[in-house]
C-alpha cells in the first residue's frame, strides 16, 4: 500500500488516539483506569498499592517460614501459626478467624488440619469450641521466621524505611480502610 503526500499530510494533523499520545504527566498510579475516573482517584492509588502489597506480602510469608524450616505452608497457614503462637495461649478457631478476619472458617478449619499434621499445634476442647495450642516445633518454627524477619527485612531496611511512628500511622490508616472496604462490602451484598 502507498500512501499519497496529502494522505501523509492529513495523518499529521489528526490527532492520535489518547492511548498513542506521549506521555506529558503521568496520573494517579492505579490498576483501573476507570475506576480512578471517580470521585476519589487517591482512593484507586490506595486500592492498587494495596494490591501489590497484599501480593507481596503473602509471597514474603511463604518465602520467609520456607526459609525457617518449613516450606509448603500457604500464606493463609503461616498467618494462623502466626497467630496461635501470639502470646503463647491457647485460641478458639472462631477467634481465629476473628482476628485475622477470616470469613470462611472451612479455610481456617483446613489450616488448622494441615498443621496439625505437621505437628506444630494440638487441638483441644473447650467446651463445644474447638481449641488450638502451638507445639514446641510450631513455637521454634515461629522463632526461626523471626529471626529471618529481623534480618532479611527489620534490619535490611533500617536506613530506607519511614520512621516507626510514621509506620504506625501507616497501619491505623490500614486499618480504617480495613473497616471501610468491609462496610462497604456489607452495603454491596443489600444490593
Amino acid at each position: 500500500m502507498t500512501v499519497d503526500a496529502d494522505d501523509a499530510d492529513d495523518a499529521q494533523k489528526k490527532p492520535l488516539p489518547k492511548h498513542l499520545r506521549p506521555v506529558t504527566s503521568i496520573g494517579p498510579i492505579v490498576s483501573s483506569a476507570h475506576l480512578a475516573e471517580g470521585g476519589s482517584p487517591a482512593l484507586s492509588e490506595v486500592e492498587y498499592g494495596l494490591i501489590l502489597a497484599s501480593h507481596a506480602f503473602e509471597r514474603w510469608m511463604v518465602r520467609c517460614m520456607s526459609a525457617a524450616g518449613l516450606p509448603g505452608l500457604s500464606s493463609m497457614e503461616v498467618l494462623i501459626l502466626h497467630s496461635i503462637r501470639h502470646r503463647d495461649r491457647e485460641k478458639k478457631l472462631a477467634d481465629i478467624c476473628l482476628i485475622l478476619d477470616i470469613e470462611d472458617t472451612h479455610v481456617a478449619t483446613y489450616a488448622l488440619r494441615k498443621l496439625e499434621a505437621a505437628g506444630l499445634l494440638t487441638t483441644g476442647r473447650a467446651a463445644k469450641e474447638k481449641t488450638v495450642k502451638i507445639t514446641e516445633k510450631g513455637a521454634e518454627a515461629c522463632n526461626r521466621y523471626a529471626q529471618i524477619r529481623e534480618h532479611l527485612l527489620v534490619d535490611s531496611t533500617a536506613n530506607s524505611r519511614p520512621a516507626e511512628e510514621t509506620l504506625s500511622e501507616i497501619a491505623a490508616v490500614l486499618r480504617f480502610m480495613s473497616g471501610a472496604f468491609n462496610q462497604a462490602a456489607r452495603a454491596a451484598t443489600t444490593l
